[in-house]
């Protein structure tokens, strides 16, 4: 608050007049000059204190005083007008420092505003800047994003996938064909092996009856000598018996004739089972010679199965090992790409949160800025009440108040 005060003396006892207007001020009081006259006597002031202060911190303090002095003769006369001339010059200046004041503290209002609405701008111009290098956050579409992690992802190993099922399916087949392969085998040894029993049953069987056969022709030559001996025997007790008869037929010959007869029989006999025996021993010897083909050629073939079998095993080893490799690869190539994702997402998460403190900011400075408006025009309505009342002050008459001065001296001095 402003206080200004102008004081006058006069020869009369002091008479003093206050009117106040107060306003909530909270500048300092300053006060005015106090001008005596040219006699000695009691000082008369008058003053009048305006003070209007607004509620955001800014105030504005206007006071006006006016004393008059008047005295006895010529010289109160005096005083009382050079008290007056002073007032009028003392509220003219004071008038000015108030205006002058208040037009620094508008200027500097003026001055904080116009450099917010250039940090405003400013911020606005980043503001376009931004969205026009990343786009607004609300239409940001990151479909795209996806996308281009779906065409990765498309993108990974597919030669070496289709490769994979190739090889997949082409074990997948080869293991059927081998499977039918070893079955048939398998079925075939089983055949040649019920082959191979009943060959060796009917060996078995032909050499018991060979084993039959040379048995009997044992027996045959053992008959045949035990008959020759019976005969020799016959022969040889008949000779020494002489008896007188008619000669008799020659026995020798007749014993030859039989021996011979027998032996041609068993010769015939033994010729037979011989060729018998030859012809079953060859075909059996020819049976066994195409079984023991058979079965070398088999073991050959179990022998090639099993090489390949092995070549096919570690064919499919490597083929999983190399699945195995593959799955790892895709399982790297997922991972860092949902690592990329990750990281682009928290990219996309630190922009938004970087637009909602920007808008945050703007809002605040938006605030201010309202806050700094509705200031200065309150600031422009405190002036506008200023100019009001110094207007009412000046045109306020001077003369009244001098005559009601005059008189209340007049009165007292009485």
């Amino acid at each position: 608050m402003s206080y200004f005060q102008m004081g006058g003396s006069s020869h009369t006892g002091p008479v003093a007049r206050s009117t106040r207007m107060s306003y909530t001020s909270s500048v300092p009081v300053v006060k005015a000059h106090s001008i005596s006259g040219y006699r000695a006597a009691p000082r008369i002031s008058s003053s009048q204190m305006y003070s209007v202060s607004s509620g955001y911190g800014g105030g504005m303090g206007m006071g006006g005083g006016m004393g008059m002095g008047m005295g006895g003769g010529m010289g109160g006369g005096m005083s009382f007008d050079l008290a007056n001339a002073l007032d009028q010059r003392n509220a003219h200046m004071n008038e000015k420092a108030t205006m002058q004041n208040l037009n620094d503290r508008l200027a500097s209002y003026l001055d904080k505003v116009r450099s917010l609405e250039t940090a405003n701008a400013k911020l606005e111009r980043q503001i376009r800047e931004y969205y026009e290098q990343k786009g607004p956050a609300v239409e940001r579409d990151y479909s795209h994003y996806w996308a281009t992690i779906n065409d990765l992802k498309d993108k990974v190993n597919p030669v070496q996938r289709l490769h994979l099922c190739h090889v997949k399916l082409q074990t997948h087949l080869r293991y059927e064909h081998e499977l039918m392969m070893r079955q048939s085998v398998e079925a075939d040894i089983a055949n040649l092996r019920r082959l191979l029993d009943q060959t060796t049953l009917t060996k078995a069987d032909l050499e018991m009856q060979i084993e039959g056969l040379q048995d009997e022709l044992a027996y045959l030559r053992k008959n045949h000598a035990e008959e020759l001996a019976a005969l020799r025997s016959q022969l040889t007790g008949t000779v020494n018996v002489e008896v007188d008869a008619v000669p008799q037929q020659d026995l020798s010959r007749i014993l030859d004739e039989v021996r011979a007869q027998y032996e041609s029989i068993t010769d015939k006999h033994r010729r037979e089972q011989e060729t018998w025996f030859n012809e079953k021993s060859a075909a059996l010897s020819k049976e066994v010679a195409i079984s023991t083909e058979t079965i070398q050629t088999t073991k050959t073939e179990i022998s090639d199965l099993r090489r390949t079998m092995q070549g096919l095993e570690i064919e499919l080893q490597s083929q999983l090992s190399m699945k195995a490799a593959l799955e790892n690869t895709l399982a790297e190539t997922e991972g860092r790409y949902s690592a990329m994702l990750a990281g682009f997402q928290n990219t996309i998460n630190m922009l938004e949160t970087e637009l909602a403190n920007v808008r945050a900011s703007i809002e605040q400075q938006g605030q201010e800025y309202k806050m700094l408006l509705d200031i200065k025009t309150r600031l422009e309505k405190e002036i506008a009440t200023y100019r009001s009342l110094l207007e009412t002050e000046e045109a306020r008459p001077i003369g009244g108040i001098k005559h009601h001065i005059s008189m209340n001296v007049v009165s007292r001095s009485s």
